[in-house]
Parts: structure tokens; C-alpha cells; sequence
């Protein structure tokens, strides 16, 4: 899977992973993919809302330790 940006929001809680990646988001093009690792166990749930909400597809969300990742493909 070749990821086009990778965004780190360790450390940061809701909504501020979701905003840095609605951010990010808006700087991509369609169909690019946008990696976000995070460290806040709620962001599973919060980006899986993000994705229904926004159009954009959750391709994979992976829990590594205590790291949540995210890939989202830009609609």
C-alpha cells in the first residue's frame, strides 16, 4: 500500500487527530491515502464516524502497543 502522507498525532486527544486529519485531507488530492498514528484509544471509533460522516474510505485501522493507525483514502 503506498501512503502519500503521514500524519502523527501521538500524544494528542479528541478531536484534535480528527482535525489535523480533516486538515491534511483538504491538502490531498482524490484517491490519495493519508496514514495517521495515534495514541488515543478513542480515535478507533472517531475516525470510523469521521469516514461515514466525510465521504472519505477508512481503508484500515491497525492497533500496534499502544499506537492506533489509521489509513484514509481521499474522496
Amino acid at each position: 500500500m503506498h501512503i502519500d502522507k503521514e500524519l502523527d498525532t501521538r500524544g494528542l486527544n479528541c478531536p484534535l487527530p480528527i482535525l489535523k486529519a480533516k486538515k491534511s485531507l483538504s491538502e490531498m488530492r482524490s484517491g490519495q491515502l493519508l496514514k495517521v498514528v495515534a495514541t488515543d484509544a478513542g480515535s478507533v471509533r472517531d475516525f470510523q464516524a469521521f469516514a461515514k460522516q466525510t465521504g472519505n474510505e477508512l481503508v484500515e485501522q491497525q492497533t500496534a502497543g499502544v499506537e492506533f493507525i489509521h489509513v484514509l483514502r481521499r474522496r
